[in-house]
């Protein structure tokens, strides 16, 4: 059996909290529509968006469109994004603390 290690590479990470949090930073939240056609006003891959703003229907939850499908992204958690290929992908806080270092 061959052994392997992972090449370390940097990327982008920013945590995010919901509205609620005085942490909030709104910049990461888009307000498109939800419908799968593609002009620029509906959801891309790399959104973070609320699942629903009528209140106690889903107003509480947030979702990030991936090149996979959609995932419920928690307060806490990173939104990581490689500066070559400009993907993102959201990363649980718990892995990212287990997973990442922040570096300066």
């Amino acid at each position: 059996m061959i052994k392997a290690i992972k090449k370390p590479r940097e990327v982008e990470a920013k945590q995010w909290w919901p509205p609620t949090d005085e942490r909030h930073d709104s910049s990461m939240l888009v307000d498109r529509k939800g419908n799968n056609v593609n002009p620029p006003d509906y959801r891309q891959i790399g959104d973070l968006y609320q699942f629903s703003k009528i209140p106690g229907y889903g107003d509480d939850k947030f979702m990030f469109e991936t090149a996979n499908g959609k995932v419920n992204i928690n307060p806490g958690d990173w939104i990581l994004t490689d500066p070559e290929t400009k993907d993102s992908w959201p990363v649980r806080k718990e892995i990212f603390d287990n997973t990442y270092d922040l570096v300066e």
